[in-house]
C-alpha cells in the first residue's frame, strides 16, 4: 500500500531506530531524493514467496527491521497454528551481501518468540534447507537469498514442514499475520530469560544428503568407466562452491575443473553481469576455462544452487547451451530409460512438469508408461503434488523450464546439486555407448520428433503497464487466436478456470494447434512483465518460434 514516504521517513528519524540506520536516512534524503521516496513510500511486500527487495534503509527496503517483521509474523503464526513444545525452524543463507546477517536476525526473532532453532554455520543451498527441514523435524525453514537477482537484492523464503516452499492457506495465513507487524516495536529482537535455542548445523546435514544423493544413481559401472570425463563447474560466486564439487567427486568424478575466480563467494558477483545460469553470458568464463582444458561439460549454478545451466560440445567441437527444457527432457529419458532397465517401473510412479514446461517430457513419460502431472508454474507446486501422492506413488523426477530440476523424494525443490550429479552420470553413460550429451538429445529428438522453445517477456511499467497487461490477456480471452502460424488451435486452456483444469486459479492461457505447437502467455507475479511461452514441433520448429513471436509479440 501506497503511503506518505515523508511521514515514514520521519516516523523512523525519530523513533527507536539505531544511529547508522537514521544517518543513512538522512544521507539518502539529502543526495537521492527519488531513491528517499522509493525507499519510504510503502512497505515491503511480504507474499506468497516471501520477501524480496533492494537491500537498504526504509520501509520499502530489506535491513534488519522489514526482515524482524516478517519474522514476527511468521513466529505468530507458527506458534498460533502448531502443537507442540520443541517447534523447530531451520535457517540457512547464500553468499550475497547482508544474507548471513538476516539469517542471524531472523534467528534471534525466533528464538525470542521461544522456537528451536537450527541455523546453518555458513552458506548453504536452498535443496540442504529443504532437506534439513525434513531431517530436523522443523515445522519451517527459512533461506535467506534473492536467488539471480542482481547484487542490490536480497529475500527470505519460507518453507513448510513438508520441505517445500508454502503455498495455498498456508502461504496466505502467514502472510496474513505478517501484515499485523506494522512497526518495528512489535517485534521481539533480543532473546529474553524464556527464549528458545540456537544450534548450529552443517556437516551433519552435508553427509546425510550425500549419502541419499548416492541412492539417486542409476549407472555405477559408467561412472567407473568414465571418471575421466572433464566437467568445469562454476557456482557463480554461490553457495554451490564446496557441495557441488564434493557431491561429483563421491560419485568417482575425478576431474572437476574450477573458476578459481569464480569460486570466491562475493555477494558483489564480480566476474558477471548477472549471476543468473540462464544468460550465456554467465557461463563465458567457464566456457573459456573448458576450451583451454578441452572439458567435455560446463555446469554452473545459481547463487542459492537451486538452478544449474550447462554447456556441451557439439558435433564439431563447439561448446553450445542447453535451455531449461532440453536439460530438463533429456535427464527425463535417461532416468526413465534407466529405470526401465533396473525394473523399477510400475503404474505407481510419476513425473511432474510445470505447464510452460516442454511437452518433449510428457511424450518421453508415455512412451515409457509413466504418468506426468502438470502444475502451475513454481516448483512448490510439483513439491504439492510429491506430497499429496506420499504413500500412494513414486516420484521419479520432474522439472521447469527456467533450469531447475529435481530427482527423488528427500528434497522438495529444485536441486542443482543432484542435477549436477545426474548429468554427470548421464554423461558417462551416453559415453558407454559411444555418445556424447550433443548427440544423446539428437537421438531423443530423433526417437520424438524435434522440439524447440522460445520465451520473449515484455515489460510494462507501472500502473499503466499494468493496466495494458491485463488488457492484453481481456483480449485474448475475447478474441483467442483461430491458428498458430497456419495449423488450427484445437484446444484452448484458462487456467483460471479452477474446474476444467483442476489446479488453483492462475491468470495464464494456453493454446494448442494440431500440429503440437503451443503457447502459453502469463503475466509475471513478482516483476511488471508478461511473459509469452513458446513451443514448436517439427523439422522447422526454429523457423516457427519466429513466425510464432511475430504472431503474438506486437
Amino acid at each position: 500500500m501506497a503511503q506518505d514516504f515523508n511521514a515514514a521517513a520521519k516516523a523512523w528519524l525519530e523513533g527507536d531506530f539505531d544511529p547508522e540506520t537514521k544517518g543513512k536516512i538522512l544521507e539518502l534524503r539529502n543526495s537521492d531524493p527519488a531513491g528517499f521516496e522509493d525507499a519510504f513510500y510503502r512497505n515491503l511486500e511480504f507474499g506468497t514467496g516471501g520477501l524480496r527487495g533492494i537491500m537498504g534503509v526504509g520501509t520499502n527496503r530489506m535491513n534488519r527491521y522489514t526482515v524482524g517483521m516478517a519474522t514476527q509474523g511468521l513466529a505468530n503464526y507458527i506458534k498460533s497454528h502448531v502443537q507442540g513444545e520443541d517447534l523447530r525452524v531451520c535457517i540457512s543463507y547464500d553468499s550475497r551481501n547482508n544474507s548471513k546477517l538476516f539469517a542471524r536476525i531472523t534467528a534471534d526473532v525466533l528464538v525470542s518468540n521461544g522456537l528451536h532453532v537450527f541455523l546453518f554455520e555458513n552458506i548453504r543451498p536452498i535443496p540442504l534447507l529443504s532437506y534439513a527441514v525434513r531431517a530436523k523435524k522443523a515445522v519451517a525453514g527459512v533461506m535467506i537469498t534473492a536467488s539471480h537477482n542482481p547484487k542490490e537484492y536480497n529475500g527470505y523464503k519460507v518453507f513448510w514442514s513438508d520441505g517445500a516452499q508454502i503455498i495455498s492457506p498456508v502461504d496466505k495465513d502467514i502472510v496474513a499475520e505478517v501484515a499485523k507487524i506494522t512497526e518495528p516495536s512489535m517485534v521481539k529482537f533480543t532473546p529474553g530469560d524464556e527464549c528458545g535455542e540456537i544450534e548450529l548445523m552443517g556437516r551433519d546435514i552435508d553427509e546425510a544428503y550425500f549419502n541419499d544423493v548416492l541412492t539417486l544413481m542409476l549407472s555405477p559401472e559408467a561412472r567407473a568407466a568414465h571418471s575421466d570425463i572433464k566437467i568445469v563447474y562454476t557456482p557463480l560466486h554461490g553457495c554451490g562452491v564446496r557441495i557441488v564439487p564434493e557431491a561429483l567427486d563421491r560419485l568417482g568424478f575425478k576431474n572437476i575443473i574450477h573458476v578459481p575466480a569464480q569460486d570466491v563467494s562475493d555477494g558483489d558477483f564480480p566476474t558477471v553481469a548477472s549471476p543468473n545460469p540462464e544468460e550465456a553470458s554467465a557461463l563465458k568464463m567457464a566456457i573459456e576455462v573448458a576450451d583451454r582444458e578441452g572439458a567435455d561439460i560446463v555446469m554452473a549454478t545459481d547463487p542459492d544452487a537451486d538452478r544449474m545451466g550447462i554447456a556441451v560440445r557439439d558435433e564439431q567441437g563447439r561448446m553450445v547451451l542447453f535451455n531449461g527444457n532440453q536439460t530438463g527432457a533429456m535427464l527425463t529419458y535417461y532416468i526413465l530409460t534407466r529405470w526401465k532397465e533396473l525394473g523399477k517401473l510400475d503404474g505407481s510412479k510419476y513425473v511432474v512438469k510445470t505447464i510452460v514446461t516442454t511437452e518433449l517430457i510428457r511424450q518421453i513419460a508415455a512412451s515409457f508408461g509413466v504418468k506426468c502431472y502438470d502444475v502451475l508454474t513454481g516448483f512448490k507446486f510439483i513439491a504439492d503434488v510429491v506430497r499429496r501422492n506420499e504413500g500412494k506413488g513414486e516420484f521419479i523426477c520432474g522439472g521447469e523450464e527456467s533450469y531447475g530440476f529435481n530427482v527423488g523424494e528427500f528434497v522438495r525443490d529444485k536441486d542443482a546439486p543432484i542435477s549436477c550429479c545426474m548429468v554427470a552420470e548421464c554423461a558417462a553413460w551416453a559415453a558407454e555407448q559411444g555418445l556424447t550429451l550433443y548427440q544423446l538429445m539428437q537421438k531423443i529428438y530423433k526417437e520424438y520428433g524435434y522440439r524447440k522453445e522460445g520465451l520473449v517477456s515484455l515489460v510494462r511499467k507501472g500502473k499503466s503497464g499494468a493496466e495494458e497487461i491485463q488488457q492484453i490477456m481481456k483480449d485474448m480471452r475475447a478474441n483467442p487466436p483461430a491458428e498458430l502460424v497456419g495449423s488450427k488451435v484445437n484446444k484452448v486452456i484458462d487456467y483460471l478456470d479452477t474446474e476444467a483444469t483442476g489446479l488453483p486459479s492462475s491468470n495464464v492461457l494456453q493454446f494448442f494447434d494440431e500440429d503440437g505447437d503451443v503457447v502459453s502467455v502469463r503475466p509475471s507475479g513478482t516483476e511488471p512483465k508478461i511473459k509469452f511461452y513458446f513451443g514448436a514441433a517439427g523439422d522447422d520448429a526454429d523457423a516457427k518460434i519466429g513466425r510464432l513471436k511475430e504472431q503474438f509479440v506486437k
